[in-house]
């Protein structure tokens, strides 16, 4: 299982899929928001919560078709398929590798760009705690939607479609945690829902991912 993790790690730095290309698209949306409402310190500190995390959602949403299109294209899916490892495990483990270079980096280096959005002092903490609850969540359903369209030409537009309705829940609840946390209000209930996605996801979708893949496999 090591191994696995290790050589996903490897093939999505390689793929350009690794830190640099979330990062990169996140400090794009963070730098064109301020040209494009302008440079009010109050507007931008104001929508900042909302604008970091939708930053956050689309940054991870980039690489989702690269999860197991490369192992689709060499054959290297139908190995694991029939290797002693459950399916189940493998698509855990996919989903660990997608947070580890995309979800993990973005919650490390987001106060950075809150800097730049002027986001309030206090929602700081916040805004680390609810991206690290709440991107393992997207790295998972994002698994679930690229299980569900492995082998489809041009799948990366349905990909997008399928995922983004499922994302809403997270998205929605990890922004009102950081808004709650810029006003100096309790963050509990919003974390609290955020963690109960993150958990549910990982409990039930890598079932429903392991499904997927086998009826796109036969």
């Amino acid at each position: 299982m090591i191994g696995l993790l290790l050589r996903d790690l490897r093939l999505a730095v390689r793929a350009g899929g690794g830190f640099g290309l979330g990062l990169a698209f996140f400090l794009i949306v963070v730098v064109l928001v301020p040209l494009g409402v302008g440079p009010k310190a109050d507007l931008l500190a104001l929508i900042a919560p909302g604008i970091l995390w939708v930053a956050a959602l689309l940054a991870c949403l980039l690489s989702l078709d690269r999860i197991f299109a490369l192992d689709h294209e060499d054959g290297s899916l139908d190995l694991l398929a029939t290797a002693p490892i459950p399916l189940e495990g493998v698509v855990t483990i996919k989903a660990l590798a997608h947070w580890l270079t995309t979800g993990l980096p973005l919650t490390l280096a987001s106060p950075l760009f809150g800097l730049l959005l002027h986001l309030p002092g206090p929602a700081y903490p916040w805004l680390m705690v609810s991206l690290g609850l709440g991107t393992p969540a997207l790295s998972v359903i994002g698994t679930f939607g690229a299980a569900l369209t492995v082998g489809l030409k041009r799948g990366g537009l349905l990909l997008s479609l399928l995922v983004l309705p499922l994302y809403v829940p997270t998205l929605i609840f990890g922004a009102e945690a950081v808004r709650r946390g810029a006003e100096g209000l309790s963050a509990t209930t919003p974390l609290v829902l955020l963690a109960a996605i993150t958990l549910g996801s990982i409990a039930a979708l890598p079932f429903g991912s392991a499904a997927a893949l086998r009826i796109n496999l036969r």
